[in-house]
């Protein structure tokens, strides 16, 4: 069974910057994808980023050229670079990993970033 935990968030001021990390337990089984997601008070949840097990990365419009998604497999580990952070930015950031072969998806609990001065 496979396990997302996610940790970084926390408060920055505008302009800061933190780092995501999401850490997998159990094997997620190859070919797959993981990536961000996060949702603001009162909003629907939004795709933020995702990285596939050979390093090709996507991001949304609204963090593309502040965010960096990354993950080391050895590790099990994904991170979220996050840079030049807005209070539009405040939001729980989700960790979540897609299957491929087996359809099967896996969802942390989140972690809570806030964005303010």
């Amino acid at each position: 069974q496979v396990q997302l935990v996610e940790s970084g968030g926390g408060l920055v001021q505008p302009g800061g910057s933190l780092r995501l990390t999401c850490a997998a337990s159990g094997s997620i089984s190859s070919p797959n994808v993981m990536g961000w997601d996060r949702q603001a008070p009162g909003k629907q949840r939004e795709w933020v980023a995702t990285v596939t097990g050979g390093g090709i990365t996507n991001y949304a419009d609204s963090v593309k050229g502040r965010f960096t998604i990354s993950r080391d497999n050895a590790k099990n580990t994904m991170y979220l670079q996050m840079n030049s952070l807005k209070p539009e930015d405040t939001a729980v950031y989700y960790c979540k990993a897609h299957e491929f072969r087996r359809g099967q998806d896996y969802w942390g609990q989140g972690t809570q970033v806030d964005v303010s001065s």
